[in-house]
């Protein structure tokens, strides 16, 4: 009763300190919590997704009170509901918009128009995937349009014209043009020609056929001093090209993306941090021409680093990481599917506490040389600041790197350990397994800790009979064996255990226990059955997107005892399970309110009825899949 008196502002503080799921809960409470926790959502950027359908218009008016300031469009066209989608957003969403994305829309121009000179405030704005707007080359082509859109972008920092395959120079020209803060663009996958001229030297650079990196070298010359962000991800860029983008003269560039640009060379990487030097994010994933000579040069030219991302260079090895050190300020690192990366350099540069960098996220995924001794360094020396970590199809990782991890990175936010196929239920519980031909009969040696309470556990066959054996009764040698559980890590929002098919019940309903986790996969395990299910749905009831797809022991039994644990669910995948029935998806329908997606396809015993029957139960959620259904593949949008 107290809390209902305080002033709002007092309350909008304390729910500031909460995760938006738990804010988003504490709405509910009564009408002043509800405007504090809006209050407080507001001092957010986060993006509100809206489609195209006549449902959302009640929607739109209640964000207008709001304020809302990120929304995304989905499913635009030249539809009725369309336009009065459009027309509602514009009349209430519109005065405060500043970032607006319309990916993938097939809005007409008229319809643009009007939604973007509703928008004044506008900072950024995703055109991505909107070829209908470019397909005609009229956008912007009158005179008094131009001047409206003019007053409109004055203020857009950011634009997103990836993936637009009608955009030319003439229709580029007149965007930008309207745009004269323009700090961030991407043009990724779009069809720049670079070797060929169209203009002969010609200075008038407005075709209306072709994009050419001529015309982008000219915008860059004219914004030089104010340009920061570039995306050229997808092109054919080629290294003449690099030499040019990277010497006109007052670019100063901070973030460069460049992904699967084929054609770029190790000396063209050189003379991009010769020239580039303040850059802090750089993104080469799939260039595949790029060797360890380019890792070294971007160790050795871009001291202000803090995001790199080399992910997919079947070319680099460890030795393009011998000058890693040199990047103090480096907080992410992906080397993802960089199949000759082993990590040893990396494990040298980090156990030295002057050299290592103050890493926050680290992607080691699909990288088969990694073995569990980097692992295990990696967790000692990264511990104060590691909080994301891919392991992805690491295949040769063991036990002791999750023990390694539970027991080093209880900060960790991130954890995935999909298709780590030699993970066992020892692992997730902290128990170091005995050498068999030593002492085959007598049981595992415990942790000390297990699940930070202390307790000492019987032999792992019997867990689920009786777990309660006093830890006192350890031997002095156990007590020496510190191993934590995963239990250890308390602050994972999201964790994938995907395929380690060697997981049973054992160990995850003992250790998943997550209140802050938001998101899990135990998607291909095929021993789990519905006690894991509901130790899951009790001990994390923070979930937003669940899939245990493939998990052909789980029944309807256990989803209707573990949907009253779900309620946050937002996406749920269980394609797959055989034996689940219509009695499921009543349960999910009547417990699972906030349920946007569900994934059902290969489910046999799921009929086209039931789908028929929990879509109208849940009218208003997003997407249902049902595939094999009487020998057919089927897809419901609700």
């Amino acid at each position: 009763m107290e809390m209902q008196r305080l002033p709002v502002e007092v309350i909008t503080y304390i729910l500031s300190f909460l995760p938006i799921a738990d804010r988003k809960e504490a709405s509910l409470v009564n009408h002043t919590w509800y405007f504090a926790a809006q209050d407080s959502l507001r001092q957010e950027n986060i993006l509100y997704n809206i489609p195209a359908t006549s449902s959302s218009l009640a929607t739109i008016e209640s964000l207008a009170r709001r304020r809302v300031s990120c929304v995304s469009l989905t499913s635009l066209d030249s539809s009725t509901v369309s336009r009065d989608v459009i027309q509602a957003v514009s009349c209430h969403l519109g005065p405060h918009l500043q970032s607006l994305c319309l990916r993938g829309s097939s809005l007409t121009e008229t319809s643009f128009m009007h939604l973007l000179l509703a928008c004044p405030c506008l900072s950024s704005l995703d055109l991505s995937g909107c070829n209908s707007l470019f397909m005609s080359g009229t956008l912007l082509s009158k005179p008094e349009t131009i001047g409206q859109a003019q007053r409109a972008l004055t203020n857009l920092q950011e634009l997103n014209l990836a993936s637009l395959r009608y955009l030319s120079d003439l229709s580029f020209n007149r965007l930008t043009g309207c745009a004269p803060r323009l700090a961030r663009l991407s043009l990724a996958r779009c069809h720049l020609t670079f070797g060929f001229d169209p203009y002969r030297g010609s200075s008038n650079y407005n075709s209306s056929a072709l994009l050419s990196f001529r015309n982008l070298l000219r915008f860059l010359k004219e914004r030089a001093s104010s340009f920061r962000a570039l995306d050229l991800s997808g092109t054919s860029i080629t290294s003449p090209a690099m030499r040019s983008l990277v010497q006109v003269e007052g670019l100063c560039l901070q973030e460069l993306v460049l992904q699967n640009c084929r054609d770029l060379s190790n000396e063209a990487i050189s003379l991009l941090c010769t020239h580039q030097p303040h850059l802090t994010a750089l993104d080469l994933t799939g260039c595949s021409e790029l060797s360890d000579q380019a890792a070294l040069a971007v160790s050795a030219g871009l001291r202000a680093l803090q995001s790199l991302c080399l992910g997919k260079l079947q070319r680099l090895t460890d030795r393009g990481f011998l000058g890693i050190a040199e990047l103090r300020s480096l907080q992410r690192l992906d080397l993802s599917e960089c199949s000759l990366v082993s990590g040893s350099e990396l494990v040298k540069v980090c156990s030295a506490p002057e050299l290592r960098p103050n890493l926050a996220s680290l992607s080691f995924a699909f990288c088969c040389l990694l073995r569990d001794s980097s692992v295990l360094s990696l967790a000692r020396s990264l511990s104060p600041s590691l909080r994301v970590l891919d392991l992805s199809s690491c295949v040769s990782i063991t036990n002791v790197s999750i023990q390694a991890i539970a027991s080093h990175l209880p900060r960790l936010t991130v954890l995935r350990l999909a298709w780590c196929k030699e993970l066992t239920d020892w692992g997730l519980l902290g128990i170091e397994e005995r050498n068999h031909h030593r002492e085959k009969d007598a049981g595992p040696q415990f942790s000390r800790n297990f699940g930070n309470m202390g307790f000492f556990l019987p032999p792992l066959q019997n867990l689920e009979q009786d777990p309660k054996v006093l830890s006192d009764s350890a031997s002095n040698e156990s007590r020496k064996q510190h191993r934590a559980s995963l239990q250890a890590l308390e602050q994972l929002q999201e964790l994938d255990l995907m395929a380690c098919s060697k997981l049973t019940d054992c160990s995850i309903t003992k250790v998943i226990r997550f209140p802050a986790l938001r998101r899990l996969s135990l998607s291909l395990l095929p021993e789990l059955t519905d006690a894991s299910l509901v130790a899951v749905a009790r001990g994390c009831q923070s979930l937003e997107r669940l899939s245990m797809s493939h998990c052909g022991k789980l029944t309807d039994k256990g989803f209707i005892e573990a949907a009253s644990s779900l309620r946050r669910l937002q996406h749920l995948v269980i394609s797959g399970c055989s034996q689940l029935t219509g009695q499921t998806l009543e349960a999910i329908s009547r417990e699972c309110r906030q349920l946007k997606s569900l994934d059902v396809s290969m489910c046999h015993g799921i009929s086209m009825a039931d789908i028929a029957l929990f879509q109208a139960q849940l009218p208003l959620q997003t997407c249902v899949q049902s595939r094999f259904v009487g020998g057919a593949d089927l897809s419901f949008t609700l």
